[in-house]
Parts: structure tokens; C-alpha cells; sequence
């Protein structure tokens, strides 16, 4: 049986992806995507904002700070939702994967082509809420529209680390765990407030999290503070993402030959 070219059928599973949710409109995917960040930003940005005025050392509003950090939030939960449950749900209890295996699809095209889908979400996301904060008048920089597509390797980093866990993943209850790390890493990662809060040590473990390079990169470029920190962190999540994506490809090679 031939095999398919390039990236063995990623395009298919992103087309079958595509035709399943064809009865959502992009916009109404935005919608949904973008509502609880929203409400961080109205309630914290806005609210908490009124009270913090200016962040001390940046000399930007409080809101200005926090929405660009929940744009890489934002796109970071698209991928990870489309990567987690419902690839767990195909992997496991439909075996969807399984039976692609009959096909000239590889396993390499089906984690590729899940991962690509994720960054089509997260791209969707990034569009939305970027509307949003500048329709708040949050945008500082004409750099903030490369926030999306450096937002997109946020979506690839932990796109790639969702397929991973989906892998591992031993029943439903398993993603709790994910969460367990995922909402204190929201938390401490430096969306509220700069990393300078931290006592030095406090700070490197801060500065090891994925998330706070994704941040760092969105925050970075909606503020205008472009500069060789920024490749850094994109560099980051670059090899994140591709250790992630490694082992989630070992993981579903083993899986798939059961």
C-alpha cells in the first residue's frame, strides 16, 4: 500500500476536523474561546485595574498589562482543549485512530494533523480576543498584531504537550492531573503581575514554566518591547513543543501497535 507524502495525512485529519465542525461559524468558535478570558480581563484588568492604576517599573495601565498575558492564556486553553478530552475520547474508547491504520495515514500524519487542527483553534482565539483588547483600547504597540502569530507557538508547545498526556492519559479522570499543574502555572506565571514580585529563587522556578515564556513573548510584543529576550522565548517553546511532540509520537506508535 502506498504511503501518503510529506507529513503522512496530516492535512486529512485537519480536513476531517473541519467537516465535523462545519456547523460552527469561526466567529461563533471565537466566541466561546474568548468568554472566560474576557471575564478575567473585565473583572481583574478592568476591575482590580481601577485600584492598581499603573504596574510600578513598566508605566503602562494595569489592564494593559494583564490582556496580553490572557491572549497567550486564551490560545493556550484552545490547544489544549482540542488535544486532551476529545483525542483521548479517539484514542482510546473510538479508537478513531485505530482504524485510520488501515489507510495509508501514519501515526507521525495523525498526531501532526490533531496538532495543526489545535493551532487552527488557537488562531481563531488569538484573532478574537485580540479584537477585543483593542477594541478596550488596550493595544499599546502596532507590534501587537505579531502577538497572535507568535501566540501560535504557544499553541504548538502545549498542543503537543495535550497530545502527550492524551497518550499517557489511563481514563478521564487522569486529565485532573493536568489541571492540577496547568492552574497553578496560570496563576504564578506572571499573568497578573511582573515576575520582580518573586524572591530570586522563587523567580528562577517562575522563569523554568512554559507559560511564562509564552507571556513573556505576547506581553513583549503587545507592550512594544521588542528585543533578543523575545527570541529567547520563543526559542523556548520551540524545544518544549518539540520534546513534547516526540513523545507523544512514541506514545501513540506504541498505543496504535496494540
Amino acid at each position: 500500500m502506498s504511503r501518503l507524502p510529506a507529513a503522512g495525512g496530516a492535512h486529512l485529519v485537519v480536513l476531517r476536523n473541519v467537516w465535523v465542525h462545519k456547523g460552527g461559524t469561526p466567529w461563533t468558535m471565537a466566541l466561546f474561546s474568548v468568554y472566560e478570558p474576557i471575564l478575567y480581563l473585565l473583572a481583574l484588568g478592568v476591575g482590580v485595574g481601577a485600584l492598581v492604576g499603573e504596574v510600578p517599573g513598566i508605566d503602562v495601565p494595569y489592564a494593559a498589562f494583564v490582556a496580553p498575558a490572557l491572549l497567550a492564556v486564551a490560545m493556550m486553553n484552545s490547544a489544549l482543549e482540542e488535544t486532551t478530552n476529545t483525542v483521548y475520547g479517539k484514542l482510546t474508547f473510538d479508537r478513531f485512530y485505530h482504524s485510520l491504520l488501515v489507510t495509508p495515514m501514519t501515526v507521525r500524519g495523525m498526531v501532526a494533523g490533531e496538532l495543526l487542527w489545535a493551532a487552527a483553534r488557537a488562531l481563531v482565539t488569538g484573532v478574537g480576543f485580540l479584537a477585543v483588547i483593542a477594541a478596550f483600547g488596550l493595544v499599546r504597540s502596532p507590534w501587537a498584531v505579531m502577538a497572535v502569530p507568535a501566540g501560535l507557538l504557544t499553541a504548538f508547545a502545549f498542543g503537543a504537550f495535550g497530545l502527550a498526556a492524551a497518550g499517557y492519559a489511563r481514563g478521564w479522570h487522569s486529565f485532573q492531573y493536568v489541571q492540577l499543574v496547568m492552574l497553578p502555572m496560570f496563576l504564578f506565571a506572571t499573568t497578573f503581575y511582573p515576575v520582580t514580585v518573586y524572591t530570586e529563587w522563587v523567580r528562577v522556578l517562575v522563569e523554568a514554566l512554559p507559560l511564562y515564556h509564552a507571556i513573556e513573548l505576547s506581553r513583549g510584543l503587545a507592550l512594544g518591547e521588542v528585543g533578543p529576550g523575545l527570541l529567547l522565548n520563543a526559542a523556548y517553546l520551540v524545544v518544549f513543543g518539540g520534546v513534547m511532540l516526540a513523545v507523544a509520537q512514541a506514545r501513540w506508535a506504541t498505543l496504535m501497535a496494540r
